[in-house]
């Protein structure tokens, strides 16, 4: 089946050629045609063509570590795809489905060397896409948090929640028992008369310093709940950042296991394909032995 000669002249990567050249490459070009819902390739596949959509639409996304999946452009007639992994020879950076019934023109590797050899220009073209679609990109890396869960949780901290931090932290250490330990032998010391020079102001059974020190204990106790609220809101964050952490490692194996799968289904192919061949060049040999056994 020819390629379409009037869409090479839509495709801004072959603006260039003359009617004649665009015809030399219509002839070369391949026709691939989906179903909508199959995928043209997906991320990690041998890259070694581009493809040009001649009709319907595909969409260009990948998934990421935690199985959304971002779409970076929905190709439509005149567009084309699959440039990078052409040009640098790496596996594909993403998955390039069919929304609908699309048919695509497929350019192989030798045919592009061939046109920017004749057309250097159209090498800025294919730069461009690239750089579009790395611009992209770059936008939705901006839009992700570049801060911690925790980090961004300080960061709304409100000044009562910042005291009740330090004075919960502080509470918690071993100075805090050895300034209440002086506290209390200085105050009994004075009060029972052993320091001399000093009149005594709160006599036993001591009552103005267990009102203080229950008020403290009020006070102290209010601020360590509201710091142990705080502490109950960073261990749930916590525990989504290790829910997510999961989510990729399932994710990762379940990667794993697709890649595998889709190996092993490639490999069966290609042993079946060998033994068929095999076996159809046994056959003639097999006959020429019967025929030379006496």
């Amino acid at each position: 089946m020819p390629a379409d000669v009037n869409l090479l002249r839509e495709v801004s990567l072959f603006a260039a050629l003359d009617d004649e050249e665009r015809a030399h490459l219509a002839a070369q070009l391949d026709v691939v045609e989906l179903s909508a819902g199959e995928k043209f390739f997906s991320r990690g596949d041998p890259g070694g063509s581009l493809f040009i959509v001649s009709e319907g639409e595909v969409q260009l996304s990948l998934e990421d570590t935690t199985g959304q999946v971002i779409v970076f452009e929905t190709a439509r007639r005149g567009a084309y795809f699959g440039e990078l992994s052409l040009l640098d020879g790496e596996p594909r950076s993403a998955d390039a489905r069919a929304i609908r019934d699309t048919t695509c023109l497929r350019v192989d590797r030798h045919d592009l060397e061939r046109l920017f050899g004749r057309h250097p220009s159209c090498a800025m073209d294919v730069l461009t896409a690239i750089g579009r679609r790395l611009r992209e990109a770059d936008n939705l890396l901006r839009q992700r948090p570049s801060v911690s869960p925790n980090e961004a949780v300080e960061e709304r901290l409100t000044p009562v929640q910042r005291v009740a931090d330090a004075l919960s932290a502080f509470s918690g250490t071993f100075t805090f028992l050895l300034l209440h330990a002086a506290w209390f032998t200085v105050w009994v010391g004075v009060n029972l008369g052993l320091v001399r020079g000093v009149e005594p102001f709160d006599p036993f059974p001591f009552g103005l310093l267990t009102m203080v020190v229950s008020l403290e204990a009020i006070f102290l106790s209010c601020f360590v709940l509201i710091s142990q609220s705080r502490q109950a809101s960073k261990d749930r964050i916590r525990s989504d950042v290790e829910y997510d952490a999961n989510i990729r490692a399932g994710l990762e194996v379940t990667h794993l296991h697709t890649k595998v799968d889709h190996f092993y289904e490639q490999t069966m192919a290609r042993l079946a394909v060998l033994e068929q061949t095999v076996g159809a060049q046994e056959v003639p040999v097999r006959r020429e032995k019967e025929r030379a056994a006496p």
